[in-house]
């Protein structure tokens, strides 16, 4: 009697933990087809723990920003599953996901993305009044707040021009966390911005995640961004190579430079002692 062996079944991805913010399953995202297609990201599995700093590095081409714009709901996946705060929001149709993202998520671009003819206070609510939300009392007490912690308070009835680079990225990470959402992302937030601006901008993310409980998603390709981070994604070629808790500057680095076989990733050789 002739016997058929089939192949073993992959092993299902484990469920999301409790825990996280956002969690991807099996998440691939593909551009083109044939050979001239682009794997862009490979059967990603990754949780983002809920109340941390969260950064994502890579060198270029490695996946990190398609990671973000498919875990944001701005790009669609080929495969795989994203949850965020509860809800598999892979496969909504626009309208839903469009409300979905407004009052789930904020974000924080390397552009500021301001209304040059709105005061800092308005820039800060228009997303709140474009979805229709009231602004009540519990709204201003939570604006308050974040205007404190951001040092913006003598700034709200500006307009953007009359305000620093890094005052306007002050605005725009305002703008992000007075909804409360349950997950920013923040891509390459201080790319426009100076180095002592840029170390400001990033202990600002920062103390919204440890003094507002808010969660941080950042891109960035930077070593010194990444240093204000609570945990470390490392990506390569679409795969998630680390995830580090609370790194120093020298295992991001050994991270970055492992994750890469021609050690490019940081655009210097790999030398002795590197993975």
């Amino acid at each position: 009697m002739n016997q058929t062996t089939s192949a073993r079944p992959s092993p299902p991805s484990p469920s999301p933990a409790p825990e996280a913010a956002a969690a991807a399953r099996g998440l691939s995202r593909t551009y083109g087809s044939g050979p001239t297609a682009v794997h862009a990201l490979h059967e990603v599995d990754l949780d983002l723990p809920r109340g941390r700093f969260t950064a994502v590095m890579g060198r270029s081409g490695s996946g990190k920003s398609t990671l973000m714009h498919c875990l944001a709901g701005l790009d669609q996946p080929s495969a795989g599953t994203v949850t965020i705060a509860g809800t598999t929001i892979t496969g909504l149709g626009d309208d839903d996901l469009t409300r979905f993202r407004r009052d789930h998520l904020g974000f924080v671009f390397q552009a500021f993305n301001l209304l040059p003819m709105l005061t800092a206070r308005q820039n800060v609510l228009l997303p709140l009044e474009l979805g229709g939300r009231r602004i009540d009392r519990e709204v201003r007490a939570r604006l308050d707040h974040v205007v404190e912690v951001l040092d913006l308070v003598d700034r709200l009835d500006h307009r953007p021009g009359e305000l620093s680079g890094g005052q306007q990225q002050r605005v725009a990470i305002a703008r992000a966390l007075v909804s409360e959402p349950d997950l920013v992302f923040a891509d390459e937030p201080t790319g426009n911005l100076d180095s002592e601006t840029s170390a400001e901008v990033l202990g600002l993310l920062r103390r919204g995640v440890h003094e507002l409980g808010q969660t941080v998603v950042m891109v960035t390709h930077e070593l010194e961004a990444a240093a204000h981070a609570d945990d470390v994604v490392v990506l390569a070629d679409g795969r998630v190579r680390e995830h580090l808790t609370s790194p120093d500057a020298e295992t991001v680095t050994q991270a970055l430079l492992g994750s890469a076989l021609d050690g490019s990733a940081l655009g210097v050789p790999v030398g002795g002692g590197t993975r």
